[in-house]
């Protein structure tokens, strides 16, 4: 098979094309460059795309013996990444770039590229099962739970797993650094990128601003009183606590956080601890990774990458998924993705409009 892999410069991808080349694939390296700021091409950037990230996939790709690539994506992914990063967050939503670079970039462009030039298949070091049945291919959670990623590929639809490859799926982590020392690679000891590739610097809400300006308003309570100013409603996100700088402490001296925003009327607006739970997800557009249950079935909902799977009542519809989770779920802000799963198996994904 002619195989694609996507070579961040991390222990994972390196590790993964190892092991594509001893199972007898033909393989090339493909470092995507997707940023093309500053600050993520400084030697030492923790993002997954620094210039640093593009020398030690080449070192990698020369001790394996293989062909490498650096393909440009940085238009496409500052359109359809970071163009949805920043309108999310001028309309008071938070969405979440990575799953959103998986679902446009490394499996639809890079994809696309891809079987235009012929390969077969493009793999990553992501940690998930593909698992072939008689119900067909299922993408299911990894055997290291502390390091599943099944929950970012859930925006992958059936078409882009059967072109998919995930060499890590049923390994530990601690395998996978040992294997990449055996094989002599440099980056068995590298750090785990953590940052947003595009904001190397952490700083999202001084980002924001540079891209967005500053958008005064006021602070409020759920009953209307005003607490304080702010300048942006996208600095801040639901379920917030820090960095709010009320100058009016709340009356049971509790902790306040962040349980809505307003940006047509450029207010924040605050409450207590338990204004954050929710019980009804609504999403929209659904991605299905196999072919979904119909009606109302039961099932899990995640809605955070490393957050816990929540039982739920599940409704799938033509356009839309709604789901009622057994317990309560606090700070669900919309933007983000709901994963559903059946089991260990992926179903699929959507947006989330609304919680309530």
């Amino acid at each position: 098979m002619r195989v694609l892999s996507a070579m961040s410069g991390g222990v994972d991808s390196s590790v993964a094309t190892a092991r594509l080349l001893a199972a007898g694939h033909e393989v090339t390296g493909i470092h995507l460059a997707l940023s093309r700021t500053p600050l993520a091409q400084r030697v030492g950037s923790r993002g997954c795309c620094s210039l640093a990230d593009v020398h030690d996939a080449r070192r990698v790709a020369d001790r394996l013996g293989i062909d490498f690539y650096v393909w440009d994506f940085s238009k496409r992914f500052a359109d359809e990444v970071i163009g949805d990063f920043l309108s999310e967050y001028a309309v008071g939503r938070t969405p979440n770039p990575c799953l959103r670079c998986n679902e446009r970039i490394k499996f639809a462009a890079l994809l696309e590229k891809g079987l235009a030039l012929g390969y077969d298949a493009v793999a990553t070091g992501h940690y998930a099962r593909l698992v072939e049945n008689e119900q067909g291919l299922e993408l299911r959670r990894a055997r290291d739970t502390g390091k599943d990623q099944s929950y970012v590929l859930g925006v992958l639809d059936k078409h882009q797993l059967a072109h998919s490859l995930f060499p890590l799926g049923d390994s530990l982590k601690s395998q996978v650094r040992a294997e990449a020392a055996a094989l002599g690679l440099a980056v068995a000891d590298k750090p785990d990128s953590n940052d947003i590739c595009f904001i190397p610097d952490g700083d999202t809400a001084g980002f924001l601003s540079d891209k967005l300006g500053a958008a005064p308003g006021r602070i409020v309570d759920i009953a209307g009183n005003d607490l304080g100013t702010h300048q942006g409603t996208y600095r801040y996100t639901i379920g917030q606590r820090k960095g709010l700088n009320l100058g009016v402490p709340s009356v049971d001296g509790r902790p306040r956080y962040v349980v809505g925003l307003a940006p047509d009327t450029r207010q924040v607006i605050v409450g207590a601890a338990e204004d954050l739970t929710v019980d009804e997800l609504h999403g929209i557009r659904p991605t299905w990774t196999s072919e979904p249950p119909r009606g109302r079935w039961r099932g899990k909902v995640q809605v955070r990458a490393h957050g816990e799977a929540m039982n739920a009542w599940i409704e799938t519809r033509a356009d839309a998924v709604v789901m009622q989770l057994d317990s309560g779920c606090r700070g669900v802000a919309p933007g983000q993705y709901a994963v559903c799963y059946d089991g260990e198996r992926v179903v699929g994904s959507s947006v989330i409009l609304r919680a309530s």
